[in-house]
């Protein structure tokens, strides 16, 4: 039996009687998108299968290097930092490629108890629920960029993150002699998504030093938001394991652009056929279609938080380097928010070019999917398409992203329709763990700020 044959539990048994497993590895998807795991013994594993296991609901609390952001969901220290369970993912099976054979397994997880009501994959499949109830299947590829620097985890701390050697000078976009250059870490990649069944579409040259992208491919279900968080995951693994480092912040200097992490969507019904394509249209748009990108322009500047999850996202959302400022769709537009892709009944799609590839894919996904389903459900008009460049237009106030990371924190609680879509208990968690880290950085002094008014302030 194949990894990808997996489905139920009794073919998880099978593959482990089969391969002789004598180790497992399982990993769940934490709130920034980040996969936490660790290695179980077979009969760990099998406990697990069997009965679910316990790991600290705080998981889903934790910001990046493990500072805890305190919500009263999971990680409140009155409630003891408990045990919540999780369960194993039979369909989630994969082979790690560098892992030996009998360890070389992987299992997600997912929270199974009242935690579940704040873990991304279950806010995910809350989105497909209501798609399903409409009859409707959601579809979306996701593209990735991260820029590769010649460094280490300790190479970069040692130089206070200053001066950092990135692979490939200037802005070479497309460029083949560079991809050329670069070819055995670009079959790394690719071969280690190959093991691990994440199906990639392109990888190229980016505009910009050292920018790369992927794109995971197009798909239905929480597969893609799975294919997309374990893609960086191991794609950083590859890089540290050959002496490389790859970021995929959402700007990592003042001197570079943004990474972005546009999802491109569309929708078909239950048996198959797509719903966003009108022959009698100019654009090809049908109604569905057009009530669709209603939805994601209305709920946008409510949802932002789920698409720009840092303080880091919003020095990306600044105009001046390619990425969007306001709620606007457009034909063929890369200027604006929402770009509409006529083509063939099969190729008539939108892509949102709000997030960027720090985004966690689940709520990234989610949040999109769920907002033109809405729009769907409310039958909601967008405007009209913008013709012109969008940051350039008067763009009208309701249209606007919240300009500030905490603005952005205090739409995304207030917002009834995110409520609806994703259920008060995940709203005010997600609220929270963002308001801890925008107090937490309001109050750092930065590089800058000495630099401007130690002396003379």
């Amino acid at each position: 039996m194949k990894p990808h044959d997996v489905k139920t539990v009794e073919d998880v048994r099978r593959i482990i009687q089969e391969t002789d497993a004598e180790f497992v590895t399982v990993g769940l998807v934490d709130t920034q998108g980040m996969v936490r795991g660790k290695y179980l013994s077979r009969g760990k594993f099998l406990s697990a299968l069997d009965q679910g296991m316990g790991i600290p609901a705080v998981t889903l609390g934790l910001d990046y290097n493990d500072v805890i952001a305190e919500t009263a969901a999971v990680s409140d220290a009155s409630r003891g930092y408990y045990d919540a369970v999780v369960r194993v993912v039979p369909d989630s099976c994969r082979q790690v490629p560098w892992e030996p054979e009998r360890r070389n397994l992987f299992f997600q997880l997912e929270y199974a108890d009242d935690t579940a009501a704040v873990c991304p994959r279950s806010v995910f499949k809350r989105m497909l629920a209501r798609a399903e109830a409409m009859g409707l299947v959601p579809y979306a590829g996701v593209e990735l960029e991260f820029t590769l620097f010649r460094e280490t985890p300790m190479s970069v701390i040692e130089k206070g993150f200053k001066n950092l050697a990135i692979t490939t000078p200037y802005k070479t976009y497309y460029v083949l002699q560079r991809q050329s250059v670069w070819s055995e870490f670009y079959n790394a990649i690719m071969d280690a998504c190959r093991a691990l069944a994440i199906p990639i579409d392109t990888m190229h040259e980016e505009m910009g030093p050292g920018f790369m992208e992927a794109t995971i491919a197009y798909g239905a279900g929480v597969r893609v938001p799975d294919n997309a968080a374990l893609f960086k995951t191991y794609a950083k693994a590859v890089a540290q394991r050959r002496g490389l480092m790859m970021t995929f912040m959402a700007r990592w200097s003042n001197g570079a652009d943004g990474h972005s992490g546009h999802i491109h969507l569309s929708v078909k019904d239950r048996d198959g056929k797509p719903v966003f394509h009108d022959p009698a249209d100019p654009h090809g748009m049908s109604t569905t279609m057009r009530h669709f990108v209603g939805g994601m322009q209305t709920l946008l500047p409510e949802l932002l938080l789920m698409l720009a999850p840092n303080v880091n996202s919003f020095k990306r959302l600044v105009p001046g380097i390619f990425a969007p400022i306001a709620a606007v769709w457009g034909i063929e537009n890369r200027t604006c928010a929402l770009r509409v892709i006529p083509g063939a009944p099969g190729a008539q799609r939108i892509e949102c070019r709000v997030p960027g590839a720090d985004a966690n894919p689940y709520f990234s996904i989610a949040a999109l999917a769920g907002a033109g389903l809405w729009g769907v459900e409310h039958r909601i008009e967008p405007t009209a398409p913008m013709m012109a460049n969008a940051y350039e237009a008067d763009i009208p106030p309701a249209q606007r992203f919240p300009e500030t990371f905490a603005a952005a924190i205090e739409r995304f609680r207030a917002s009834a329709a995110a409520r609806d879509l994703f259920g008060d208990a995940f709203v005010d968690h997600y609220a929270e763990t963002r308001a801890w880290q925008e107090r937490e950085f309001r109050a750092l002094v930065t590089d800058r700020e000495l630099e401007r008014f130690f002396e003379l302030g």
